[in-house]
């Protein structure tokens, strides 16, 4: 069985694979079933476009009442596209999987009385959709366990009605609802918040459609239709509150609120996120079920709600803000920040070509190419900085990336390690790989929230490694460890150098794959053929297709094999990598991979990611192809006096070239790849030229003609001193 399984994922995984939370989209078969110790009651009340901003003691005090008798969250609303509209909201706590009507953005269909209860219209077009296949599961599980449904207003309808579209005991609005205590499971919809957003029965584009008094106004309605509800509540129903979608164009994270016997004014967390204080829309469903000791079904992808740390409620909410500010700041600033940086990075290639095509002193183009290269790690570094409590966080956000950047290059130029050509680029490389190492071991709070990792805002990962931070960590590794290798190779010890870049290669590749680390799918696919080019390469050897090929077929096998044992854990410390087994096996992956499939694609065209790869890799090829023009031939010189530094340049951008085309991101993972291991390239070739060379010009004639000599036939003079020249071959190719 467990063989078939792992032919099954291996065969489902070749071709395109998903992120972390993109695996989620679809059900998969649960290895056991989730529920409460008791029944109980419970009551879930939904408030589209609440945030913490909108709760504080005065405007709102009915929910800062309730705050202060629950455990408290932040939860992330996203469903299938940027913003989660209050349907597909209501959608998915219905289906306990992303959910979406793809039409219209606005509020769900007002239900058809039938008797005491109602009938959701357009049910069954609902579940015709590839996106609403799914709707109806939590009123189902309430009827299969023998118990009843209320649902006040049309969004409590939809969440609560069973496959055929229907709630047994329904009202308009809480006045309309006379008996409060019949069923066991009850929702409201609290609208009033969202309706001043709608712009004929349709969500306003802009992100603030409505003045601030407009906006304070209908946040003090919802707050007293909270209270209504909270009052006529018996005693002992426990209260799921959360705002379950967003009011303009710009996402949010939402409020969580979980009133229970239990509560003790912790932060709400869940193992879907594996943050202490952030949840899942797709969490509500199994939160429910399981207050009212019902069975979760098997296609629910959420899990129930964690109370984790204490707070006082002052820090809580203050905390929470601060979190959503984090992630706003973060997704606001990203797109200027990768413009930036790509238009850096091809100012700085036009500045290197100009400079060293003329013989002049280059030494400022090195400096600079390592500072280039040192901007990556620094958008992870600076989360170590209370950037997000100044008054101007996003101006502090990008001064402290630049300001760390500068002083990684400074600590690259500035130690004992100068004195050689591979030292400063070898430091860089180095404090990029320790730091997005020490990350993943310690719950990955660098890249949370960062400009080159992910937020919980757009939703698309919350844990683990994500693409870009994968491209990183793989380039870092393999130049890293080729500058290692470059030394032993040159006091004959190949045998451990191939070694060492299998071993730390392989061990880098275990923490980027592994469960709850860094749980990354295409990144195992794409490092497992980077290290074995590169080792092989060290080792002097030729890379054919045959093994090209058979080294990205070992990385779905590796992938399979980790992917299957986290299907034999019990569901709930399963990540998504299981759950995928179960998906695969129930043949619901499909639509979930061409979707991540198109993602891929429509990266090709990115305007800030391809110029950074055309721009570094047409360098680095007409540096190599035709050295005398472009870079006075720097960059062969490099892989004359390293050979084995060309062996990590090749596997970077294998690693690259794989992860484009197997993870959602596309172009992101090349381009970084380029943007960090170009430029140390090109700091290690400036630097090999005499000193004497320097001063008339980078290299002098005599070395442009050798370098380029050495490139024409494919492995460049002095490689040959240390291996066969069959690196110099590839390069060549390449």
């Amino acid at each position: 069985m467990r063989w078939a399984l792992f032919l099954l994922v291996a065969a489902a995984l070749w071709g395109a694979v998903p992120t972390a939370t993109a695996l989620a989209d679809s059900p998969g078969t649960r290895t056991s079933e989730v529920s409460a110790d008791a029944p109980g009651r419970v009551a879930f009340v939904g408030v589209p476009g609440l945030h913490w901003d909108d709760v504080d003691p005065e405007r709102t005090p009915n929910l800062w009442r309730l705050a202060g008798q629950s455990d408290l969250g932040s939860v992330s609303v996203k469903t299938l596209g940027t913003v989660a509209c209050p349907f597909d909201g209501w959608m998915t706590v219905s289906a306990g999987i992303r959910s979406a009507y793809g039409q219209t953005c606005g509020l769900p269909p007002a239900p058809e009385k039938l008797g005491e209860g109602a009938q959701v219209p357009g049910f069954a077009e609902l579940l015709a959709k590839r996106d609403g296949g799914y709707v109806g599961t939590l009123g189902t599980a309430v009827h299969g366990a023998g118990q009843c449904t209320t649902a006040v207003g049309r969004g409590a309808a939809l969440a609560l009605a069973d496959r055929d579209g229907k709630v047994d005991l329904y009202a308009e609005n809480p006045a309309a609802l006379t008996d409060w205590a019949r069923c066991q499971v009850l929702a409201v919809d609290v609208d009033e918040l969202i309706t001043p957003y709608l712009v004929d029965g349709k969500l306003a584009k802009e992100p603030e459609a409505v003045p601030a008094d407009a906006r304070r106004a209908a946040v003090r309605a919802a707050d007293a239709e909270v209270g209504a509800v909270l009052a006529k509540l018996p005693a002992d129903t426990q209260v799921v509150l959360a705002g379950i979608g967003d009011h303009g164009s710009v996402p949010h994270l939402r409020v969580a609120m979980w009133k229970r016997a239990e509560a003790t004014g912790a932060y709400l967390g869940t193992r879907s996120t594996r943050r202490d204080d952030i949840v899942i829309l797709t969490d509500i469903t199994p939160t429910v079920l399981t207050a009212a000791g019902i069975a979760i079904p098997p296609t629910i992808i959420g899990l129930p709600w964690q109370a984790g740390e204490r707070a006082s409620l002052e820090e809580a909410v203050a905390e929470l803000r601060r979190s959503d500010l984090m992630g706003t700041s973060v997704r606001s600033t990203t797109g200027l920040f990768f413009t930036g940086f790509a238009i850096t990075q091809v100012a700085f290639y036009a500045i290197a070509y100009f400079v060293l095509s003329r013989r002049r002193k280059a030494t400022a183009v090195g400096v600079a190419a390592l500072g280039i290269a040192s901007i990556p790690v620094s958008t992870y570094l600076v989360n170590l900085l209370p950037w997000v409590r100044g008054d101007q966080p996003v101006a502090l956000l990008v001064g402290g990336v630049i300001a760390i950047a500068v002083a990684i290059m400074g600590v690259a130029v500035a130690g004992p390690w100068r004195r050689s050509p591979l030292g400063p680029p070898a430091v860089v490389a180095g404090i990029t790989g320790a730091v997005l190492v020490g990350d993943l071991l310690t719950g990955t709070t660098l890249q949370f929230n960062s400009l080159m990792g992910y937020t919980a805002v757009v939703g698309g990962r919350y844990y683990g490694l994500a693409n870009i931070p994968f491209a990183l960590l793989a380039t870092a590794v393999l130049m890293t460890t080729a500058v290692a290798a470059d030394h032993l190779v040159r006091v004959g010890r190949r045998r451990v150098a191939v070694g060492l870049v299998a071993g730390l290669g392989v061990a880098a590749m275990l923490l980027a794959g592994w469960p709850g680390i860094g749980s990354d799918f295409g990144g195992v696919i794409a490092f497992v053929p980077g290290i074995a080019v590169t080792a092989l390469l060290v080792a002097g050897q030729r890379v054919s297709v045959v093994k090209f090929v058979g080294f990205c077929g070992l990385g779905g096998v590796a992938v399979s094999v980790i992917a299957v044992l986290d299907f034999q854990r019990p569901l709930a410390q399963q990540t998504h990598l299981g759950r995928f087994v179960g998906q695969v096996i129930e043949g619901t992956f499909l639509p979930m991979i061409f979707r991540k499939l198109g993602a891929m694609l429509n990266t090709m065209l990115s305007p800030n990611l391809m110029p950074i790869v055309i721009a570094g890799l047409a360098f680095l090829i007409f540096a190599i192809m035709r050295p005398g023009k472009i870079s006075a031939g720097v960059v062969p010189l490099a892989f004359a006096r390293a050979p084995m530094l060309r062996a990590g340049l090749i596997g970077a951008l294998v690693s690259g070239v794989v992860g484009m085309l197997v993870n959602d991101s596309g172009t992101a993972v090349l381009s970084m790849v380029v943007a960090l291991a170009v430029p140390l390239v090109l700091y290690a070739g400036i630097n090999s030229a005499p000193e004497e060379a320097q001063v008339a010009g980078p290299l002098g004639d005599d070395a442009v003609d050798g370098a380029g000599d050495g490139a024409g036939d494919g492995a460049a003079s002095g490689a040959a001193n240390e291996s066969d020249g069959h690196a110099g071959v590839v390069a060549g190719k390449a």
